[in-house]
């Protein structure tokens, strides 16, 4: 069956570069990097190599970059250290379209004494710096927004919204897993205190993470037990899989011009074929200010999981916009907050796109996506009129 892969926002294909630089850290190459011996500096060598890939992909020092195992992790180690670094203070400023990962690591907070402010977004997804900046107090312990959007790709003022913290001597925190990779992130001169990456989503491999941590910031460790990665995370290193996200990032960084102008005319085709090919169908977030691979898109009268039941029987990968997590029987919190209609709510689909797309593989899934609202809605005998 011809498979159509448009979900790279779950995950991406690992770069072949990526595996080829991993192998020999997965057979002769096995000594620990903390070991002070030769064979052990020579490993040690390829975590020093990938540190320094990863940090020219934020723009900043290696020194800055630890290796975590996963975006969660880093997401969960920079809100729970800033916290603990500071008890003392109890506020928090977030959004409410941020990844599950940073909206429970709030609520943890929040269950143990910590106040937290959600800043509400646009309809089109934006966040309005001028609210960001009414929102923050003396007592605030760290503020966090995301440079990008998972669900639609709507981009944060990530930039603007660290400076405004730093006037106030905030600690801001970036998820950036969306975000690297895809746009250029140069984070040197800027007030981001630290941002969060996840290999997997630039070509890496899954199960690795890195945390940019700016020189001087105050951080508690998650993980303690070792000396690993500065003190701020304990536990000997996944050599192999940060070797592969080195290579990635770097990669990454290469091909990020092909980001910005193939995968984009690949992902406003796709949409501007849908949108004219469904009569009420809407698109979800800002039309410019977001990530270049990634559409969401709204359909009424039918039901989102459907729609992508019918097109994984046509090969077609895409990740249902209305659920959290499988089987949500509730909306997106992300469109929620963006007050997308209740019509189109239930029914929208994100479609995130790769450097392996094709124009073949979008003309394809359009023409499924029209066939699958298309024969949802003869079910169930409704059709919104076409303008």
């Amino acid at each position: 069956m011809r498979v159509v892969y448009l979900d790279n926002n779950a995950t991406t294909r690992l770069r072949p570069e990526a595996l080829e630089a991993m192998r020999p850290y997965l057979g002769e190459l096995y000594g620990n990097p903390s070991s002070l011996h030769a064979f052990g500096s020579q490993v040690g060598r390829g975590l020093d190599t990938a540190r320094e890939q990863v940090a020219a992909l934020l723009g900043v020092r290696s020194q800055e970059v630890i290796f975590t195992g996963s975006g969660t992790e880093a997401n969960n180690t920079a809100l729970r250290g800033y916290a603990e670094a500071a008890p003392e203070k109890r506020h928090i400023v977030t959004s409410p379209v941020e990844h599950p990962c940073i909206q429970e690591v709030c609520a943890y907070l929040k269950a143990r004494g910590c106040e937290v402010t959600e800043v509400p977004v646009a309809r089109d997804g934006t966040m309005d710096v001028a609210a960001w900046k009414a929102a923050l107090r003396p007592d605030t312990v760290v503020a966090t927004a995301m440079a990008a959007n998972n669900e639609t790709g709507v981009i944060f003022q990530y930039v603007e919204l660290a400076a405004a913290c730093a006037e106030r001597g905030i600690p801001f925190h970036c998820d950036g897993v969306q975000a690297a990779g895809k746009i250029p992130v140069s984070l040197k001169d800027t007030a981001v205190s630290s941002m969060t990456i996840a290999a997997h989503k630039f070509g890496g491999p899954k199960g690795v993470g890195a945390l940019f941590v700016k020189r001087g910031a105050r951080m508690k460790p998650l993980i303690l037990g070792g000396h690993q990665e500065k003190g701020r995370r304990a536990g000997t290193e996944n050599v192999a899989g940060i070797v592969g996200t080195g290579a990635a990032a770097e990669l990454a960084l290469r091909d990020m011009p092909v980001e910005a102008t193939k995968v984009k005319a690949l992902r406003d085709r796709l949409e501007s074929l849908v949108l004219d090919r469904i009569p009420g169908s809407l698109r979800n977030g800002h039309r410019d200010l977001r990530v270049p691979n990634t559409a969401n898109l709204g359909f009424p009268f039918v039901e989102g999981e459907a729609v992508l039941l019918i097109l994984s029987q046509f090969g077609v990968c895409v990740s249902i916009g209305s659920a959290c997590s499988s089987g949500s029987t509730e909306p997106s919190h992300v469109l929620r907050a963006m007050k997308v209609p209740e019509s189109h709510i239930f029914g929208s689909i994100r479609f995130s796109l790769g450097l392996d797309t094709t124009q073949e593989d979008v003309d394809y899934a359009a023409a499924k996506v029209a066939e699958a609202v298309e024969r949802l809605r003869k079910v169930a005998g409704k059709e919104p009129a076409r303008k």
